[in-house]
């Protein structure tokens, strides 16, 4: 048995993983306005990124529910904030759901009109900021272009903020295998002296369900504690 499968927080997340992606999960909020965000509660755990960065893919890959995150060839069809959370809880205050994914709109759209991209800006940094039961955001960084000057803006706020976050590699099999590694140390170097980030990279393809399972216990880690 190795050191990592023997520490019991690890061995906790493992479960807890096993237990929550098992489950279907359900679309429960789209959320336009902070006014409109659900009452604090349940941890929550969001996804960030530059619009086509397959944040969308990657949530459905993770639940396994193809068609649960709106997926769309056309950058910035996310505009609101939309809660997921694992079926089978009420919602009364004694059975509350134990977690919730949060699909973000993507940054870094520049066809949409200033005053969107404004406004879906402000949600987002807004809720990163002043959500108390955000727990981590998964920051998206696609494997093929690596990180972005608008990837920088969001970790210099996150930075700031001292909201936990951990950068994700989508779209893996896009790029030579050989690349992956390389990319992966080269994403760590950058995040030596940003003090909110997490000091792994997970690597993931959703198309080839690289990286899932991973990233499912990092996220039931990141609950626990």
């Amino acid at each position: 048995m190795t050191k990592l499968s023997a520490d019991p927080a690890m061995q906790a997340a493992r479960e807890l993983s096993a237990s929550l992606f098992a489950r279907p999960w359900v679309f429960i909020r789209g959320v336009p306005s902070l006014k409109f965000l659900p009452p604090e509660g349940p941890p929550e755990i969001a996804f960030a990124g530059r619009s086509n960065v397959g944040k969308s893919s990657l949530i459905n890959a993770l639940v396994g529910a193809k068609g649960l995150a709106r997926t769309s060839n056309t950058p910035g069809r996310t505009q609101e904030l939309n809660y997921f959370v694992p079926g089978g809880y009420s919602g009364a205050e004694d059975d509350l759901p134990p977690m919730a994914l949060v699909d973000m709109p993507g940054y870094g759209y520049a066809k949409a009109p200033k005053e969107q991209v404004d406004q879906w800006t402000k949600l987002v940094f807004d809720y990163m900021r002043g959500r108390s039961t955000l727990k981590r955001v998964y920051l998206l960084i696609d494997s093929r272009h690596g990180i972005k000057k608008n990837d920088e803006e969001v970790m210099d706020l996150l930075d700031k903020a001292a909201m936990s976050y951990q950068i994700v590699l989508t779209k893996t099999d896009k790029i030579k295998a050989a690349g992956v590694p390389r990319l992966m140390g080269e994403t760590l170097d950058k995040l030596k002296r940003r003090p909110a980030a997490y000091p792994e990279v997970i690597a993931t393809s959703s198309e080839k369900a690289e990286g899932l399972d991973d990233l499912r216990v990092a996220i039931a880690l990141a609950v626990t504690l």
